[in-house]
C-alpha cells in the first residue's frame, strides 16, 4: 500500500487530546518536559507500590495512564505497557502534542549478536525497520537513525551501571514469535546487537515530527542463553537505570538534531 507521508493526517493527536480533556474535564496543563516509556510496565508498578511515582491526573489519553516521579528535583512522566511500534507511536504523538520535548524508553530485548553479554544494555543508535509503523512516517529504507546526540548522552550516563553497556543497532520486529534462526543470523550480519519491538517506529516518528527520542534496550534473553533465560534483574536495578537515563538528558533542551 502507498503511504502519502507528506500529506497531513485527517486524525490528529491534538484532536484526540481535546476530546479527552472535554470528556474528563481536564485542564490544558502540559506534561513533563521529559517522559519515559516503561514498555514492560513492571518498573512502573514497583514505583507506584513504593510511593515513588504518583498519578499524573492531567494526562489526556484514553489509552494509557501517566505517573510522575522526581530525579534530582526535576519531574518526569512515565507511561507503562506501550509495547509494540504502533502503540508506542500513538502515545508518542500525544506526548509530543502535550509538551513532552524528550521521550526516552527502556525496553526488554533479546540478544542478536552472539558476543553481547546477557544481561546487558544497548543504547540504540539505529534500528532495522522490520515493522510497519515507520512506513507511515518515512519512505522505505532498511534502517532509521536515532538522535545520536541523545544516544551519546544516554550511553555516557549508563557507563557506570552495574550491567555492560554498548551502543549500536537494534532490530525492530512486529512479530517476536516469528524470529527465525535465519533472520537472527541475517540481522546479526547487518550489525544488529539486539531485537526489540519499538525503536524503528519511534525513531521514524521522531525524524518526521522533529521530536527527540532515545531507546535503551535491556537485553534479558537469548536463544542460546540457558541460565536465567529471562534475567531482568531486580526492580531496584531498573530504577537506577531510569534515573541515570533521566539525569543524562537534562541539558538537552534544544530542538532535535537528527
Amino acid at each position: 500500500m502507498r503511504h502519502l507521508i507528506a500529506r497531513p493526517s485527517a486524525f490528529t493527536p491534538e484532536g484526540l487530546i481535546e476530546a479527552v480533556r472535554t470528556e474528563r474535564k481536564l485542564t490544558s496543563t502540559k506534561v513533563p518536559h521529559t517522559c519515559v516509556f516503561d514498555f514492560d510496565g513492571d518498573l512502573t508498578d514497583w514505583l507506584v507500590s513504593r510511593g515513588i511515582a504518583r498519578s499524573y491526573p492531567n494526562w489526556a489519553c484514553f489509552h494509557t495512564k501517566m505517573y510522575s516521579f522526581e530525579v534530582a528535583g526535576t519531574e518526569y512522566g512515565i507511561v507503562a505497557r506501550t509495547i509494540g511500534g504502533p502503540y508506542a507511536v500513538l502515545v508518542a504523538e500525544q506526548l509530543l502534542a502535550s509538551g513532552a520535548q524528550i521521550q526516552i524508553g527502556l525496553t526488554s530485548a533479546g540478544r542478536v549478536a552472539s558476543s553481547l553479554p546477557v544481561p546487558g544494555l544497548v543504547v540504540a543508535t539505529s534500528a532495522i525497520r522490520d515493522e510497519g509503523t515507520s512506513l507511515h512516517y518515512l519512505g522505505p529504507a532498511e534502517t532509521v537513525e536515532a538522535d545520536l546526540e541523545l544516544a551519546d548522552c544516554l550511553h555516557d550516563a549508563l557507563r557506570g551501571a552495574t550491567l555492560p553497556v554498548l551502543k549500536g543497532r537494534v532490530w525492530t520486529t512486529d512479530a517476536p514469535y516469528r524470529e527465525t534462526l535465519e533472520e537472527i543470523l541475517e540481522n546479526e550480519a547487518r550489525g544488529a546487537l539486539a531485537v526489540e519491538m519499538q525503536a524503528a517506529s519511534l525513531f521514524a516518528f521522531a525524524r518526521a515530527r522533529n521530536a527527540r527520542v532515545g531507546i535503551v534496550a535491556h537485553v534479558t534473553n537469548a536463544i542460546d542463553h540457558k541460565v536465567d533465560s529471562f534475567d531482568k534483574g531486580p526492580d531496584e536495578q531498573a530504577w537506577q537505570i531510569v534515573q541515570s537515563m533521566c539525569a543524562s538528558v537534562r541539558k538537552l533542551n534544544l530542538p532535535a538534531s537528527i
